[in-house]
C-alpha cells in the first residue's frame, strides 16, 4: 500500500479519514493562496484549491490526499469565519436559506496522476433569532470555519435539513475520499 500524506492540519480531516481505517503516514497542511479568482464560481473555486493543495506539497513517493470546502449561497462564496462579525454576518445571510457546501477533494499520487472527486450537499437553517445567533457566536464553534459554522457542533440543531454528504459539510466527503483511495490502490475495510 502506497504511503499517504495528508495535506491538511485540520483535526475535523484527520478524524473523518480515521473512520475509513487510513491513518496519514504524515500530515503537513498546504501554505498556498487561498483567495478567490475574479469571478470564480464556488464549484471551481473548491476544485481548484483541492488540486493546488494536493500540488503544493513535496512528498515524490507518496500519495498525497487534499480537500477544500466551500460554503456558497448562490454564486458567493462565504469566507472561513475569522472573527465574531464575519461569523454573524454569515449566519445572519444563512438564516431561513438553503445553501450549498462543496467539499472537493484531490489524490496525487507518486506518479503524478491527480484523481478528484466532489461532493455537493444542500444544508437549510431554520430563521435564527438574534439570540439563536449571538448564542452560536458565543460558543466559539465558527472559528476558522466556512460559512461561520460547524454542523458537528451546536449548529446541527439549527439545521432543519440536509442532502447529500454529512461528512462533506464536516469537511471531508467520505464516499468520494474512499473511492479516490481505492482508486490509487489503498486497501480498505
Amino acid at each position: 500500500m502506497p504511503q499517504l500524506v495528508l495535506a491538511s492540519a485540520s483535526p475535523r480531516r484527520r478524524e473523518l479519514i480515521a473512520r475509513l481505517g487510513i491513518t496519514p503516514d504524515a500530515i503537513e497542511a498546504a501554505d498556498i493562496d487561498e483567495t478567490p479568482q475574479p469571478r470564480e464560481v464556488p464549484r471551481d473555486y473548491a476544485r481548484r484549491m483541492a488540486r493546488e493543495k494536493a500540488l503544493a506539497i513535496c512528498a515524490p513517493d507518496a500519495c498525497v490526499l487534499a480537500g477544500d470546502t466551500v460554503v456558497a449561497c448562490g454564486r458567493r462564496i462565504l469566507s472561513k469565519a475569522e472573527d465574531e462579525a464575519t461569523a454573524r454576518a454569515c449566519l445572519a445571510l444563512l438564516s431561513g436559506r438553503r445553501h450549498r457546501v462543496l467539499s472537493a477533494i484531490a489524490l496525487r499520487s507518486p506518479d503524478g496522476t491527480l484523481r478528484e472527486r466532489l461532493s455537493e450537499t444542500i444544508v437549510r437553517f431554520k430563521q435564527l433569532s438574534h439570540a439563536e445567533i449571538e448564542a452560536y457566536i458565543a460558543g466559539g464553534e465558527w472559528e476558522g470555519k466556512a460559512g461561520g459554522y460547524a454542523i458537528q457542533g451546536s449548529a446541527e440543531g439549527l439545521i432543519v435539513s440536509i442532502s447529500g454528504s454529512h461528512s462533506g459539510v464536516v469537511g471531508l466527503p467520505l464516499f468520494e475520499t474512499r473511492a479516490l483511495l481505492l482508486a490509487a490502490g489503498f486497501a480498505l475495510g
